[in-house]
């Protein structure tokens, strides 16, 4: 070898050869170690060290190679070094992995009974980083889809395919089963604009369900940022992947990735050493200020990640990159963000990292999402990351499933979410669609779950059932899981649609969860994030039930889509004017007069009115119409709408009654939407 380029990490195929470089402040000597078909091992020191990454140019060296690294230095995990040569390593910016990792007793970097250090080969077990080059295709055209006609549609790419019939085989769990022309159908019919799928950089299987013979099915235990994991893959991940993103964005379809960059796989200070631990533990991993040996755990996976330190900063920033330019990606959900912006004294939405990622040229032409809570302490921060930013809502989601529960007093707060929570993001110049609305998601019960358990059943996650949420806001309706009884079911149904109802006629951005549109069931379990298997994974026969509820959902994305009042680029606090045209928005008793405080206090009847009028010509209007009460009800419009031509576009059950010239007639526990004559 000869000395290498440092500028640019990773392995990079140059010229007759390929340039490597690793960072590491800690490190003394750093092998580059090359394997061949037959797991054969060839060593070469990397010959140079410049502002502490260590690098060299291997002549001859060409893409497919598959490669990892060992790094000497200080042992000594009492003060957090832990540097041993005995364990192979990942490289963190290796494009690719081949190989699957295992759980051996060599992946530890110390022998558990004595705590000394392990001096047994890792290699065996480790998957191997896979030297890669650029792809010269262009990526199809990104549909660009501006945040007002956003609808996040969040998938599992193993989940959804593995039992869907008409995927192949081959396919199924798979990059090249979510290509598939029946997957791209059923999400074009549904009306969704932005695939958020569920985390595929390459992740491993934690070691307490291995031990349990389950499997990681989430996918929130990253070992590189980089690299698509291998399991849905076939034969070359990397270029799978990428037809994928084609074939979503020819479908018109974004693509969002859900990232964790918050911690990484290799868990606690007892975990395995696959790559950041052995290569530089104390710039990637937070530590306690008075114990170098014992990480902070603000993620509850055992580690956390320095976002203070540069150059973790840099990695989160080039793997962003590296995703949009090279892999074609549409923006990103960031899992547990607040450690992204969290200091050793506590979270900042000025964070350099938030600052890097949210100003850097590439990603300001992406979407960035927010979950904008973690375990940490002050890690609930809802409302206070960039205006740059869009953020998950657990408030609209827990407020409607309180109220179609039928809890008391959360009118007022219902009406705050259908708002687009102007309480929690009208401010720093944020709009509407920063509020991501849902309720459901990947973490909790399914829809369907949500109106048939009052209680979490996880015991096939072998935790005694004491993991996932205790309180979920849900009901039976006087049957814990399955019924056959006709009423119930009716009932069960009309809950659905009227949460479903909510979540799209809101202001705010919509995410619906894979599945809720189909009735998926996950039996009760709200934490199946260890079951990969068919008890989490979706089950397409159940379409078949109820084909209309899929038709309704069909229905309201597609007025969604047709009436701009539901989706206001601003937020509305009655009437705005310009120079052109009147934007309004009403709060209506039964009898069409404005609710005032104290018809608020437990609502469980009233409309939303948003017009629209160009000076001099038609109004155009549209109405939410809420009947949450168990009796049919009359709910007067507007005095402006007698003499217009308008119409009920959708119920979610029954049939709502166009009395007269002013009055509907709504049944009970059903959202109604009134437009104008325009159809």
């Amino acid at each position: 070898m000869r000395a290498g380029n440092p500028g640019q990490q990773g392995a990079t195929p140059v010229d007759d050869g390929v340039n490597f470089a690793l960072y590491s402040s800690v490190a003394r000597r750093v092998e580059l170690c090359l394997f061949d078909a037959s797991g054969n091992e060839t060593r070469f020191d990397l010959p140079e060290c410049t502002d502490d990454t260590w690098h060299g140019f291997l002549p001859g060296c060409e893409p497919g190679q598959r490669y990892g690294f060992r790094v000497h230095g200080d042992y000594d995990p009492k003060i957090g070094a832990r540097c041993n040569p005995h364990k192979l390593l990942i490289d963190p910016y290796a494009k690719a992995l081949a190989g699957e990792f295992s759980w051996n007793p060599a992946v530890f970097d110390h022998d558990k009974e004595t705590y000394e250090a392990s001096i047994v080969d890792s290699a065996a077990f480790i998957p191997k980083s896979v030297v890669t080059a650029p792809d010269d295709n262009p990526i199809a055209p990104s549909p660009r889809i501006s945040w007002a006609d956003t609808i996040f549609y969040e998938a599992n790419v193993r989940g959804f395919t593995m039992r869907h019939p008409d995927v192949g085989a081959q396919a199924r769990g798979r990059f090249d089963g979510m290509r598939s022309g029946a997957v791209l159908a059923h999400l074009k019919s549904l009306g969704i604009t932005s695939l958020e799928l569920m985390p595929v950089q390459a992740f491993i299987d934690e070691h307490h369900l291995a031990r349990k013979g389950l499997r990681n099915l989430w996918g929130y235990n990253t070992i590189g940022f980089f690299a698509p994991m291998p399991r849905y893959g076939f034969e070359d991940p990397v270029q799978e992947f990428r037809d994928m993103v084609n074939a979503i964005h020819d479908a018109g379809i974004e693509v969002i990735l859900d990232v964790a960059y918050n911690h990484t796989g290799e868990s606690d200070g007892f975990g395995p050493t696959l790559s950041f631990r052995g290569i530089d533990n104390l710039a990637y991993y937070r530590t306690l200020p008075d114990d170098p040996s014992a990480y902070i755990n603000d993620t509850g996976t055992g580690n956390t990640i320095n976002a203070d330190h540069p150059q973790v900063q840099r990695i989160i920033v080039d793997s962003l990159r590296y995703w949009v330019t090279e892999m074609g990606v549409d923006g990103f959900r960031f899992d547990l963000a607040p450690v992204l912006g969290r200091h050793a004294d506590g979270f900042s939405s000025t964070h350099p990292l938030l600052q890097a990622i949210t100003h850097d040229t590439v990603l300001q032409r992406v979407k960035l999402i927010a979950e904008p809570w973690d375990p940490g302490p002050g890690g609930y921060q809802l409302g206070q990351f960039p205006p740059e930013w869009a953020e998950w809502n657990d408030q609209f989601r827990d407020t409607t499933r309180r109220f179609w529960r039928g809890d008391h007093g959360v009118s007022g707060e219902l009406a705050r979410r259908i708002h687009g929570s102007a309480d929690i993001f009208d401010s720093n110049g944020r709009v509407p669609a920063s509020s991501v609305n849902l309720v459901t998601a990947h973490d909790g019960f399914t829809l369907a779950d949500v109106v048939s358990y009052e209680h979490r059943h996880n015991k096939a996650n072998g935790e005694d059932n004491r993991d996932g949420h205790a309180h979920n806001f849900s009901c039976n309706h006087g049957v814990e899981g399955p019924t056959t009884d006709p009423g119930i079911v009716e009932a069960r149904r009309a809950h659905r649609l009227n949460m479903l109802a909510t979540l799209m006629f809101s202001q705010g951005t919509p995410l619906l969860l894979a599945g809720d549109e189909i009735g998926h069931t996950q039996h009760g379990n709200n934490n199946a994030y260890a079951q990969d298997n068919e008890l989490a994974w979706i089950d397409w026969s159940d379409a078949e039930k109820d084909r209309d509820f899929v038709d309704q959902v069909r229905e309201m994305t597609r007025l969604r889509r047709e009436l701009p009042l539901l989706r206001q680029s601003r937020y509305l606090h009655g009437q705005v004017e310009t120079d052109t045209s009147v934007i309004d928005i009403d709060w209506l008793d039964i009898n069409g007069n404005p609710m005032d405080d104290h018809a608020w206090t437990d609502a469980s009847i009233f409309t939303v009115a948003y017009s629209y009028e160009r000076v001099g010509e038609e109004q155009v209007f549209a109405m939410l119409l809420i009947n949450r009460g168990r009796r049919p009800a009359r709910l007067s419009l507007p005095e402006w709408v007698i003499g217009s031509d308008w119409h009920i576009a959708f119920v979610t059950q029954g049939e709502a009654l166009a009395i007269d010239g002013r009055t509907v007639g709504l049944p009970p526990h059903s959202v109604a939407l009134v437009r104008d004559g325009q159809r």
